[in-house]
């Protein structure tokens, strides 16, 4: 199921909380992990504009981050993507 990229999404944000250096970027990564597996749980999934504030979250984040953090931020940005191509509209 496509809702499935969105828990794996989850996961990567929480190891780039893990990776993280910096507190507040952590946090975020954290928050954002929590939205994405209730998300996923949902019968119904996100529409494009929530996902393009995921995404956005992300790439922010991104540029706080360090390299180990980073790569698992772009892991997770990528099944978002992956999800966000199943969605219809926009």
């Amino acid at each position: 199921m496509s809702q499935d990229w969105l828990r794996v999404a989850g996961d990567m944000a929480e190891r780039a909380a893990e990776e993280a250096d910096d507190g507040a970027a952590a946090e975020r990564l954290r928050d954002l992990a929590e939205q994405l597996r209730t998300l996923a749980e949902r019968d119904r999934g996100p529409d494009h504009g929530r996902l393009a504030r995921i995404e956005n979250i992300l790439d922010e984040v991104n540029e706080q981050v360090n390299e180990a953090a980073s790569e698992q931020i772009q892991r997770a940005h990528e099944e978002v993507v992956r999800y966000r191509e199943t969605v219809e509209g926009v």
